[in-house]
């Protein structure tokens, strides 16, 4: 099994977080959260992480209903991870997300108390998440 690294991103229209992952560790750690107009990034901001990073693969939270059917956020989540894929010619792949800003929030809540749940930590740490499910769903 060869070793991945995976950037993730928890999509959102005013905010986007970001992590890092491991595959041969099956871990992911927060990276930042950037800010977006109506879902849409800076594009450099991103460039910026892909070039730094080299991920052998984007994943993309699919924000969906509890039932499992999609909604308006879940197309442009996918059209988010779609221009990723377009403007830097990297692997994409979706991840369902649902529960996953809960998750964040009781885990950077043990970690630092009321003072760790900022938005941007919280979005960072749900795009921790969804790497993270993702990798349990591929082994």
């Amino acid at each position: 099994m060869s070793s991945q690294t995976v950037l993730g991103f928890d999509f959102g229209t005013k905010s986007i977080g970001i992590a890092i992952g491991q595959s041969l560790t099956g871990s992911a750690a927060p990276l930042q959260s950037i800010k977006a107009v109506d879902g849409i990034p800076k594009w450099e901001e991103i460039g910026l992480l892909i070039e730094e990073w080299k991920p052998d693969l984007v994943v993309v939270g699919l924000p969906l209903n509890m039932d499992g059917s999609e909604q308006e956020m879940t197309q442009r989540a996918k059209k988010f991870a779609n221009r990723i894929n377009g403007r830097f010619g990297v692997k994409i792949a979706t991840q369902d997300e649902r529960l996953t800003t809960a998750d964040a929030k009781t885990r950077l809540f043990e970690m630092g108390g009321y003072k760790a749940l900022t938005k941007g930590q919280v979005d960072a740490m749900s795009a921790v998440l969804i790497i993270e499910s993702y990798f349990e769903n591929q082994y």
